[in-house]
């Protein structure tokens, strides 16, 4: 019974039951309050929960002195009163344990009841809560402390100018007064030279001049120093610099038809040597530290940033798609949509509220036989081939399914290459003698060699020694590229795909960049932190941006408290945003660069490469409107704009379809042609830094930068991001923007075309009765399950071994995902989920 007050004045409802509990926690107020609460004296058992809580050790000792006083038993030991802490949100929490044993004692103990009955089958041990803290409590104000030091970054920019602008005055004057004594630029004076050899107002002017260089100090100095080789690179033919021990080189030119040569880094014409440095620490050209133009000197060539998204159906039907999307590029980037039932890491099944759901608005993928199907006919570890997978709740075990299907894959290259197939062929004759070998459903399409289909049923490690397994493994490990988004703190805010508790789920993608770590891991992003889905929950830009930004610090605190070094994770780490049509969109990526590479290498004491911040961009999925949807490709096409002239590091352009069914065929095309064409037709994409030396990008930089740095302090007076994610502050920031874009939307003070304006006659509306609807039919549904059963029943031996395995990590919290990749070899993905249930627990959001 719940009700208000029930401590002071509603005691009588310990005459309508057995067993009286008193709940209560540690915000009673003073201690003299203690002595009102009559239930402290009528109780059977107390509980102070939420023992997480600052304070909460204090009320603990003041309550349990409180219960001696009113029962007289001054002498009794702590740990006899019946004041018992507890986290009742925190999983196998120790309290709740010694709690539930002591109630079924006392339950056994009331008149009626046999104590045999209520007896538990393994004694539990009296010990308090110990709160699971992901951040240490001297570190829970990192996002305060970044926004802090931000600010002093940016002061102490301005106060090096104005010394760069004395600087330079003072030098000028000494050109004209002392030609012949003058050092070069950015070298002082010799201590000799500042006492002797001129008259007093020289020798004045020289010192204030040594003055303002000491200002400057060393980094500025040599800043401004370097700026005229730098103006030198990329002005002259041709450009050339190192990336991990090769060179790189090309053209510093392009050719337009009027046979202008149109530079592909257009520099910066600053004359003031206090406008360079502010361009040299605030901007500087892409590929130098703050990164606020691009991580990368130069972009790519011959590789295009295309990353599409594509999902539906069963792994065979999507094989299909990626494909498709694959044919005459020089690269495959693909980026997999999972169906939502895999999302939620449950199996297909018939069971209705599954059944429904299996195959529609993405991939269906329950086995790591899927993903072999899924992704054959690409060479996983091939470098051209990089591979993205948005899914968050059981990302652990989908990315050791991956892992697996890339492993196998180069057993199979290497049993076909060694002259070994013919016999391998025998051997899974042999093994799938009494049962149905799994094979790909349907033809191969376009493109697909087949590569990773030779081993569905079996692993490697049956088929080669142990020895060649492993040295397989490592190298594969050492080579795959791409990406597992493994987010979970967007997802309680925004996107809502937890599975598993949030300290489980926190501790599963340690183990996994652990992993990484230890096993050399370095072209495979361990998780990216996904502003999208906050964006399409209803955030603006700058809260999409300061919450994924804020998210992306709390993972590094977090790494950074279990032991990692920031240099062995900070490079897995991959970031993932919307672009909509708001001003502050042109510059998230410029913003989120620089806001990166200052705590990195200020805070952390991070290397160039972990300082670099490289991200994934998605057209606005909420800014396309089911009226008119044909003008949703122009909404597409100016989004994309921003992303490329930002330089974004691979993009997603969505279909013009969307804001209906799961594009088609046709309409990906149409996507695809909005990157390609502005990438190999509009002329101002020639330039590879068009946005520097704007007035309004620069305006907008800085001005998003200090909105974040805002957002970050309400976040840290929250507790950080976890202690404001426990007070739905997030969700709620987001629900307000959402309804504030809904309301400007239906009063039209928000134009958008076609949907509260510009509206077309009557009659004349898109034509949309005969779009195209994707959805998965009975017989892909039916398919999977009996894909999914044959599995089950191929493995039903070593499974349940399996399984207790990797509960058993877990209980002694070993690295999960080391299990995991032998675990996904007998188990499907919902027997994985609910062997992890049973001890890491579900997902319960705070109410």
């Amino acid at each position: 019974v719940e009700t208000a007050g029930i401590g002071q004045s509603d005691s009588e409802i310990v005459d309508l039951v057995d067993l009286p509990i008193y709940v209560m926690t540690s915000e009673y107020g003073a201690a003299s309050q203690l002595e009102k609460i009559d239930m402290l004296d009528l109780a059977k058992m107390i509980v102070v929960n939420k023992f997480d809580q600052r304070g909460a050790a204090d009320a603990l000792r003041d309550i349990r002195k409180q219960w001696k006083r009113n029962h007289v038993a001054f002498d009794t030991a702590d740990e006899e009163v019946p004041v018992y802490p507890t986290i009742a949100s925190q999983f196998n929490d120790p309290g709740m344990n010694w709690l539930f044993a002591s109630l079924c004692r006392q339950l056994g103990d009331l008149p009626g009841n046999s104590p045999d009955r209520w007896a538990l089958p393994v004694p539990i041990e009296r010990r308090e809560p110990e709160p699971s803290v992901l951040i240490p409590g001297n570190r829970q104000r990192y996002l305060a402390e970044i926004a802090e030091q931000g600010r002093r970054i940016n002061d102490s920019i301005e106060a090096r100018c104005e010394a760069a602008a004395r600087a330079e005055h003072h030098y000028a004057v000494l050109a004209e007064i002392d030609a012949d004594a003058r050092p070069p630029e950015m070298q002082p004076y010799s201590p000799e030279a500042l006492t002797n050899g001129a008259d007093a107002t020289v020798l004045h002017l020289r010192q204030r001049y040594n003055a303002a260089l000491d200002e400057l100090g060393d980094e500025a100095r040599r800043l401004l120093a370097e700026w005229p080789t730098r103006l030198q690179g990329i002005t002259a033919e041709r450009y050339e610099y190192q990336v991990r021990g090769r060179t790189v080189s090309g053209e510093n030119y392009r050719e337009s038809l009027s046979h202008l040569q149109i530079p592909k880094i257009a520099p910066p014409k600053l004359d003031g040597w206090a406008d360079r440095l502010r361009f040299l620490m605030k901007e500087n050209l892409p590929g130098h530290y703050p990164y606020t133009g691009g991580v990368y000197p130069y972009r790519r060539t011959g590789e295009d940033p295309i990353r599409m998204f594509a999902g539906e159906g069963t792994p065979e039907r999507t094989n299909r798609r990626f494909h498709y999307l694959a044919q005459g590029q020089s690269a495959a980037r693909l980026s997999t949509a999972f169906d939502s039932v895999t999302l939620y890491g449950e199996d297909p099944d018939e069971r209705p509220d599954i059944y429904g759901k299996v195959g529609n608005a993405g991939v269906s993928i329950a086995t790591v036989d899927d993903a072999k199907k899924l992704y054959s006919g690409f060479d996983l570890c091939s470098p051209n081939t990089s591979v993205s997978m948005t899914i968050n709740g059981p990302a652990p075990a989908v990315l050791a399914f991956y892992m697996n299907a890339a492993i196998d894959q180069q057993v199979e290259k290497h049993l076909r290459e060694t002259g070994q197939w013919e016999a391998t062929e025998k051997r899974l004759a042999e093994i799938f003698r009494e049962q149905p070998r799994p094979r790909y459903g349907g033809e191969l399409p376009p493109g697909n060699d087949g590569l990773g289909l030779g081993l569905l049923g079996v692993s490697g490690d049956q088929l080669v020694d142990a020895e060649t397994y492993a040295r397989i493994r490592e190298e594969t490990l050492r080579q795959v590229r791409g990406t597992v988004q493994a987010d979970i703190l967007k997802e309680d805010q925004a996107q809502n795909t937890c599975i598993f508790s949030t300290e489980f789920a926190m501790r599963a993608m340690g183990d996994v960049q652990q992993y990484f770590v230890d096993h050399q891991v370095r072209n495979f992003y361990s998780v990216s932190i996904s502003g999208y889905h906050i964006a399409e929950a209803g955030a603006n830009p700058i809260t999409q941006l300061a919450f994924t930004l804020a998210n992306g610090f709390t993972i590094v605190e977090y790494y950074l408290a279990r032991g990692m070094q920031i240099d062995e994770f900070a490079p897995n780490l991959s970031f993932f945003f919307s672009n909509g049509m708001d001003p502050e969109y042109a510059v998230i990526g410029r913003v989120a660069r620089r806001i990166w590479a200052r705590a990195m290498r200020e805070r952390y004491g991070a290397s160039a490469r972990s300082q670099m911040l490289k991200y994934h961009i998605q057209t606005s999925g909420r800014s396309l409107h089911a009226q008119e949807i044909s003008f949703n490709d122009i909404r597409t096409t100016l989004q994309a704009l921003y992303a490329l002239f930002d330089n974004c590091n691979s993009l997603h352009t969505n279909a013009f379809d969307e804001a209906i069914t799961t594009p088609t065929e046709a309409s990906v095309r149409r996507a695809v042609a909005i990157q390609l064409i502005i990438n190999k037709e509009l002329g101002l994409n020639y330039c590879e830094n068009p946005w520097q030396g704007s007035f309004i990008i620069d305006t907008l930089t800085d001005l998003v930068e200090e909105a974040v740095y805002q957002e970050f302090e309400r976040l840290s007076e929250r507790g950080g991001v976890l202690g404001a994610m426990d007070r739905m502050y997030q969700r709620s920031k987001i629900q307000e923007e959402s309804l504030y874009y809904e309301q400007k939307k239906h009063d039209g003070s928000l134009p958008l075309i076609g949907v509260n304006t510009f509206l077309p006659p009557p009659g004349q509306e898109d034509e949309i009765t005969e779009l195209e609807l994707m959805r998965s039919d009975d017989q892909e549904k039916r398919a999977q399950i009996a894909n999914l059963r044959a599995f089950q029943a191929r493995h039903r031996e070593q499974c349940g071994p399996a399984l207790e395995r990797l509960q058993d990590v877990a209980r002694r919290r070993g690295n999960l995902f080391e299990e995991l990749l032998e675990t996904v070899k007998v188990a499907s993905l919902g027997q994985i989920s609910a062997a992890l249930y049973a001890v890491g627990g579900e997902y319960r959001r705070n109410m």
